[in-house]
């Protein structure tokens, strides 16, 4: 047994997820739920995701070996602050939030003496759909999880949260918390703004229901994503600002290029710009295929 009891605070397709993960491979003894709906709670004892479930995150960590945050990102600052006194001086807590920067302030600034049993993560892995009814126990299989610890994390929390995300199935992986952010913004958070935009732009033109009538595959794999969690993308906005306005700008400047490129009739430029692109694609999709055959 991995873990005696975890409280996963927020049950939803992460956190249930993981709540599942971890039941099927039997790797914790209880599991208990925290959140502010008693009949979203009730559903996740109903489907088995959880053992059972507390309405008040003090009563949720009381006694747990591992605590996992996996509730909006606005919401850590007051869950840590209400926990922090009924966390235990070897508890563990850890998180699955999409930026790191805010979370490690906000950890800072309420643990306390715990700080080094905080351990930031974030499971690169989920799917547009959210609720605990979305959860699945192989969701994390062949999948990055990326962990940020900090110089004085504890190695013996490393090592549980790693082992932890391990027996789930994926490959855990370390990185500098500013290099997460910067990378996350430009291969996740921007994708989804990017998705968000275009849906929304289209839905506005006065001929909409022609355009959604005649859209094709194309349109439906780049636009899945904006079928996300709206609140949730709207919290990661603004806990990665700086990277996420950075990556925009970058993106925004090279939308410019092309448009350039057209308008000028630049044909070799546009042509370089798409095999570029291809190729970049091709190979990340061969790498990606490799990596997921090696690990299964």
């Amino acid at each position: 047994m991995l873990i005696n009891r975890v409280a996963v605070i927020g049950v939803g397709l992460i956190g249930g997820s993981l709540a599942r993960a971890l039941r099927a491979r039997k790797a914790c003894t209880h599991i208990i739920g925290f959140g502010r709906s008693p009949e979203h709670l009730q559903e996740a004892v109903d489907l088995g995701v959880i053992d059972d479930f507390s309405l008040t995150v003090t009563d949720a960590v009381k006694d747990a070996d591992m605590v996992v945050l996996a509730t909006p990102l606005k919401t850590y600052g007051a869950l840590l602050k209400a926990m922090r006194p009924y966390l235990g001086d070897e508890t563990v807590i850890t998180d699955v939030g999409s930026a790191k920067s805010s979370v490690v302030e906000v950890a800072r600034a309420t643990l306390d003496k715990l700080f080094p049993h905080f351990v930031p993560g974030h499971p690169i892995a989920g799917k547009e759909k959210s609720g605990v009814a979305a959860s699945a126990a192989d969701l994390f299989e062949v999948h990055r999880v990326i962990l940020t610890p900090l110089p004085e994390t504890d190695v013996a929390a490393i090592d549980k949260v790693k082992q932890m995300w391990e027996v789930c199935g994926a490959e855990v992986v370390h990185l500098g918390v500013e290099q997460h952010d910067e990378i996350l913004a430009a291969t996740s958070h921007l994708p989804h703004m990017l998705a968000y935009a275009l849906v929304d732009c289209l839905s506005g033109m006065e001929e909409r229901e022609e355009i959604f009538k005649f859209a094709a595959g194309g349109f439906s794999d780049f636009t899945r994503i904006a079928s996300s969690d709206p609140q949730m993308w709207h919290d990661i906005c603004f806990s990665n600002r700086a990277q996420l306005l950075k990556a925009m700008e970058a993106f925004d400047d090279y939308l410019n290029r092309i448009r350039s490129a057209i308008e000028t009739d630049n044909s070799d430029e546009l042509l370089k710009i798409f095999s570029r692109a291809k190729a970049t694609r091709d190979r990340f999709t061969r790498l990606r295929d490799k990596r997921n055959d090696s690990i299964e």
